[in-house]
């Protein structure tokens, strides 16, 4: 999943800052040098790397990086957060205040902002589109991230019909004011509305939420303009835009291709300006290829595979089993030769650079040791059918990688191991929300907001919409549910790294590497493009060249 960035309200510390990296090669490549050079285009269109969003265009139906890699051009919520302090900035919010437990927020909203239609945004925009987006019936991939909210289990039963259309916990004050009303304190709720889901709705989409989804209209730096399906999304800057981040550039192209190869050959020949990640095939090489054009940095994501527990080898499967599986996994010679060091072996759940990430949270766990690990499978009653399967997404270059896991659990443990390729990101997707996946599947997590509940509750809590693996503990759940219950956030941090223990011995995933950006732009950008510390680029802030 991908998210916001980071942050909590203005008086607490900012989060541990990522160091910026971004390499460069030699100066020879094909205009590296004079990225520099130029006069920046205000209306200048970028052309930006995507693959087919799952769902329509809907703030709560996006739970994947490539929609809301969209919807956040379109769509802009009460916060936001400044790229490497964590700092809060207020975006449609004026201030976002607890009171003295924070059970009850206030949110204060600058007035005058307009949806792209002109429609004026006030309190109720955001109240009705936080009620509709929790709601059952509307099917919602990301309606449980409201669960905090009074009422929510009237508007999403676990079965049945709602019982209500709105959550009794929201109230409309005056249009530049509402009141949240939590069924209990959260110490870090500040933190989650820098996410998509937590934007308004223009009345508009609720006479037609469905083609709203291929034509939104948001209240973001950008305007939708087109989407040709599985070809191209284009946005355009937003003129009435009142927000601190206004873009610095005329629009976006969101070009989609069915390989980083074919990706990579336009990086090079300077036909596209971002590139999500350069291929597996490219990594020895793609600093000299680009030159100064290269990007080399760390962001806070992790790369897991995850065992599909509604299956028959997974369902009752011992925790040794998983354990053992992970311990046959040689990280170090991965990482280092067939991802060319382009990651870092994972020592946790929680990615680097989030509030209570802890290094070495994971220890044996993550240790290639293939005696022990074949002992552990073995005491665990061994993998049923002694085969398993990692499923990934094509369109992107995970094979290399995916065979390399396989190869070295196959020799480490007798175990057969072979990935299993769908076409698309949206097809992998699609196959684990239905349960559809016959064994494991590639897991990449991104940070929503930078405090480690946003890896652990919201991707393993049994509720919890990041949660299509079928795993559940009740032990975690209780433990999640205290840390959110703490008085600050200091306590809340503390308590979620006790529960990441509790996930150590369940092992619901088997952690493999912490992420990196290796990129690459054309030299058509002007200067080097900036990074959030979600691995998106910032794109209100590129510029583009004058011809």
């Amino acid at each position: 999943m991908r998210g916001a960035k980071s942050a909590k309200w203005v008086a607490l510390a900012a989060v541990v800052a990522l160091a910026a990296t971004a390499c460069g090669g030699n100066d020879s490549d094909s205009g590296s040098n004079d990225m520099n050079k130029g006069t920046a285009d205000p209306n200048g269109i970028l052309t930006a790397q995507l693959s087919e969003p799952q769902n329509p265009l809907q703030p709560a139906n996006a739970k994947e990086s490539q929609g809301s890699r969209v919807l956040r051009t379109i769509f802009a919520g009460l916060v936001d957060y400044e790229p490497g302090t964590g700092k809060l900035v207020y975006v449609n919010a004026e201030s976002v205040t607890p009171n003295k437990d924070s059970s009850v927020w206030t949110v204060k909203l600058k007035p005058g902002w307009k949806f792209h239609n002109g429609e004026t945004v006030t309190a109720k925009s955001y109240v009705d589109s936080w009620n509709w987006s929790a709601n059952v019936s509307n099917n919602q991939t990301n309606s449980s991230w409201f669960q905090d909210i009074k009422g929510y289990e009237d508007v999403h039963p676990e079965k049945g019909k709602p019982k209500a259309d709105k959550m009794s916990g929201l109230k409309v004050v005056n249009d530049n004011e509402f009141k949240i009303e939590l069924n209990s304190s959260v110490s870090y709720f500040a933190y989650k509305l820098g996410y998509d889901v937590w934007t308004p709705l223009p009345t508009g989409f609720f006479k037609d939420p469905k083609g709203f989804g291929e034509k939104p209209v948001g209240n973001g730096p950008y305007k939708f303009v087109s989407w040709d399906h599985k070809k191209m999304i284009k946005v355009r800057k937003f003129d009435g835009y009142q927000g601190p981040n206004k873009a610095k550039n005329g629009g976006i192209d969101f070009k989609n291709y069915t390989t980083a190869d074919a990706a990579y050959s336009d990086i090079r020949s300077n036909n596209l300006d971002w590139i999500e990640q350069v291929p597996t095939t490219a990594l020895t090489n793609y600093k000299s290829d680009l030159g100064k054009r290269a990007i080399d940095e760390e962001y806070s994501a992790v790369q897991s595979i995850v065992p599909a527990f509604y299956t028959k080898q997974f369902k009752d499967i011992d925790p040794k089993v998983i354990q053992g599986l992970s311990m046959a996994i040689d990280r170090d010679t991965i990482t280092k030769t067939v991802l060319h060091g382009s990651r870092t072996p994972a020592d946790s759940f929680v990615a680097r650079g989030v509030i209570g990430y802890k290094a070495g949270a994971l220890k044996e766990q993550v240790t290639y040791d293939p005696a022990k690990a074949k002992a552990l499978i073995k005491e665990g009653g061994g993998v049923p059918g002694n085969k398993i399967s990692i499923q990934f997404n094509a369109d992107q270059d995970h094979k290399p990688w995916v065979d390399a896991v396989c190869n070295s659990i196959r020799k480490a443990t007798g175990v057969d191991c072979v990935g299993d390729s769908k076409p698309d990101f949206q097809a992998d997707l699609n196959a684990r929300d239905k349960h559809q996946v016959k064994s494991m599947y590639r897991g990449g997590w991104v940070l929503d907001y930078p405090v480690n509940s946003n890896f652990m509750r919201d991707l393993y809590g049994s509720k919890a919409a990041g949660n299509t693996s079928g795993y559940a503990n009740k032990e975690f759940d209780e433990l999640a549910a205290k840390a959110d219950k703490a008085a600050t956030l200091d306590e809340t941090v503390k308590l979620y790294q006790e529960a990441e223990q509790v996930l150590a011995k369940d092992m619901p995933a088997i952690p493999l590497w912490f992420y990196k950006v290796n990129s690459g732009q054309s030299n058509k950008v002007l200067g080097k493009i900036p990074y959030g510390q979600d691995g998106d680029p910032i794109f209100t802030d590129v510029q583009v060249k004058k011809k």
